[in-house]
């Protein structure tokens, strides 16, 4: 089993659910650390947040240079190939977060997977084939991978898994259209997407925060 380098930041004494929240390309698992104090509502149960690190590796988009990715990315042309080893190479650590998760006390339904970009992509990859109900799955400003072969692999626990998807309108790095085209495919798969946009670059913004907090509550809470 490989060794998972990674951020972790509880809310509170024994913690009962868990956040996974992967960073975007080039990024590092410090990325989302500061922002959870800003995420978290005072009458949340404890919290366990995990925040790994993407292996190191050669981005060809990027020419070739070396960063942290959870998996090449060859062009933002979703016919893109060669993409599929690295994204199934980092759902398999997806899964090892999770089982370590379990050991703790923390169930795969009460785990929710959140990303950004590149990490945004990667969540909505790992959550729609993860064999076990998941507590729901965010996407930020980011794109569906991996949707051709979407039907043949996404399994049945979560086919109604919960599913916040944000993006901004002026995003010149994931254009906002690929967000909601992905956006489409999940809903024709007869998930509930809740779609957000908002007047920012490729980023996050306070209201993004805001809307966020109100959707994960209402899944903690009911």
């Amino acid at each position: 089993m490989t060794t998972i380098n990674q951020v972790q930041l509880d809310t509170g004494p024994k913690p009962s659910w868990g956040v996974i929240w992967l960073h975007g390309l080039g990024a590092d698992g410090h990325d989302f650390e500061p922002i959870v104090p800003e995420l978290c509502a005072r009458n949340w149960p404890a919290i366990r947040f995990v925040f790994p690190h993407a292996p190191v590796r050669p981005v060809t988009i990027n020419g070739g240079a070396r960063m942290r990715a959870w998996y090449d990315i060859k062009s933002l042309d979703r016919t893109a190939l060669g993409e599929a080893p690295g994204i199934r190479e980092s759902i398999a650590t997806i899964s090892q977060i999770i089982a370590a998760f379990g050991k703790q006390g923390i169930t795969p339904e009460r785990t929710f997977i959140i990303g950004f970009s590149q990490g945004g992509a990667l969540a909505l990859s790992a959550a729609l084939r993860y064999p076990t109900k998941l507590a729901g799955v965010v996407a930020l400003s980011c794109y569906l991978p991996l949707a051709e072969s979407l039907a043949d692999e996404a399994n049945n626990a979560n086919a109604d898994i919960p599913v916040f998807m944000a993006h901004g309108v002026q995003d010149p790095v994931v254009p906002m259209a690929l967000g909601q085209l992905s956006a489409q495919i999940l809903r024709a798969r007869g998930l509930k997407v809740d779609w957000h946009q908002y007047p920012m670059p490729h980023s996050v913004c306070a209201q993004e925060i805001a809307d966020l907090r109100t959707w994960i509550t209402a899944r903690l809470l009911s």
